[in-house]
Order: C-alpha cells, then structure tokens, then sequence
C-alpha cells in the first residue's frame, strides 16, 4: 500500500470512530466511549483503535470537537445571516429548536448529557466544555447587546440573565423530548421564546434558512 493511500485511509477509519463516538456519547455519555465497545462496533481491533486516538480522554475530545462542528452547522450557519441582534437571537432559538426537535443527536443534546457527566469534575474534557459553552454564551450574549443598542430591547435588559433564561428554555426542552418524550415540549419552547423575546422588527424577522442535513 502506497505512503498516500494508508494516510487516507487512517483519515477514513478516524472519521469513522469519531462519528461513532459522537452518537453513542449522545447514547451513553462520553464516559460509555470504551475503547473495547468502539472497537466490537466497528470491527476494529483495540490496539488498532488505540493508534487512532492514543487515550480514551483524547478520543473524548475529539467527540467534543465534531459534536461543536455539528451543533454550528446545524445551529449557527443557518440563523447566521439575519440582522444582527433581535432578529438573529430569535433565528438561533428557532434553529436551536429545531435540533432538538429533529433529534441531530440520537440520545439528545451531547453537551447537555455531557455538562451532567463533568460540572463536577476537573481536567481536560471538563475544560473544553467550559470554553465550548462560554464561547455559545458570548455569542448570544452579543446579539442581546447589540438588541439593547439598536433599541429592539429596553435599555435595562442584562445579557447574562437574557442568555441564561435561554439557556433554561432550552435545556428544558431537551429532558422533556429525551426523559418523558413529550411531543408538545418544541411548541412550548417556542412560546417561552416569545414571551422572553420580543417579535423582530420589519423584513428581518424572516426565518431562517433550512439547517443542512444530518
């Protein structure tokens, strides 16, 4: 086998244990990623997996890693172009919505398991879901300023409390579509969103485009 051919090769059998990794995480949590599980799964042998990855931390991480990838594109990328502040806040609680409701993740939300799992832990997985979680914020957060600025929100509103009452919404609807299956949570998230943000004004309160497909 060709030098060329093994590297692409690798890159094929990485991006199949990562794809693995990210819907059994969302499954059994990042702590059900075994090496010996990922390894009957996909008829690999442990040391050969082990190449791939080296740690089950490191293999932890790279599911973090595709799992952000795919909360962006499936969350971000499609609400990015509205206007700035209202207009774009509410385009992202619909897109973010419509992930949980479309259920991108077999077993919910990655990181809403994942933040049950390491909130009380420390080290490197618990670190990147920090910076992970605190870059999402700063992002709502700067549309909300950005709302208050243009005048699509009064003058007093707090960033923070905005964010996390999205925040709450949101999780919520997440343990309501996993725990009790409930088929009425989306429509309920989307009048919490309602009351908590006001409608955006003019032509920018358009929808969304279409999320990609998983």
């Amino acid at each position: 086998m060709s030098p060329r051919r093994s590297a692409a090769e690798a890159r094929r059998t990485r991006e199949r244990i990562v794809e693995r990794s990210v819907a059994l995480a969302s499954l059994e949590g990042l702590e059900g990623l075994t090496i010996g599980r990922l390894a009957a799964d996909l008829g690999l042998s442990k040391s050969g997996l082990l190449g791939h990855f080296g740690t089950k931390e490191a293999l932890q991480i790279a599911a973090l890693e595709r799992a952000a990838t795919i909360f962006d594109r499936e969350v971000w990328r499609p609400a990015a172009g509205a206007e700035p502040g209202l207009a774009r806040l509410r385009a992202v609680c619909a897109t973010w919505i419509s992930y949980l409701e479309r259920g991108v993740f077999p077993g919910g939300c990655l990181f809403v398991g994942s933040t049950f799992e390491y909130d009380g832990r420390v080290g490197p997985v618990r670190d990147l879901l920090r910076r992970q979680f605190g870059a999402w914020r700063h992002r709502l957060s700067a549309d909300v300023r950005t709302a208050v600025r243009r005048g699509e929100l009064p003058r007093d509103t707090d960033p923070e409390q905005v964010v996390f009452e999205l925040y709450g919404i949101l999780m919520s609807l997440n343990h309501a579509l996993q725990l009790d299956g409930d088929t009425a949570a989306a429509g309920r998230a989307r009048r919490a969103v309602d009351r908590l943000l006001p409608p955006a004004p003019g032509p920018t309160a358009a929808r969304p485009s279409p999320p990609a497909s998983s």
